[in-house]
């Protein structure tokens, strides 16, 4: 979300290995964790992950439950979208979707 180039973005990330669910920013090639909840998943189950972005606020979404929502100014203006994996897990995706949030 907001990529701005492959040292410069922000990552939200479910992991079944480590039963937690963490949003990241990335800057200058290196990670910062600025939210995240631990939760239990099963490898090899599907899950439904959402980023909601507005403004300096983004929330995420994990199976139609609200984990947690956080304020960050780092990248401020509109950038890529782009999915992530980890080397030691086998991750599948059904669908991308981007719709514009109402006021």
């Amino acid at each position: 979300m907001r990529l701005q180039n492959p040292q410069n973005y922000y990552v939200v990330r479910a992991n079944a290995l480590e039963n937690n669910v963490r949003f990241y920013k990335v800057v200058g090639g290196r990670r910062q964790q600025l939210a995240g909840t631990n939760l239990p998943m099963t490898a090899g189950d599907w899950y439904e992950l959402t980023l909601r972005a507005k403004g300096d606020q983004f929330t995420v979404v994990f199976n139609n439950r609200e984990l947690f929502t956080v304020a960050d100014q780092t990248f401020g203006s509109p950038g890529k979208v782009a999915f992530w994996t980890k080397a030691d897990s086998v991750t599948h995706f059904d669908r991308l979707t981007i719709e514009p949030l109402t006021p």
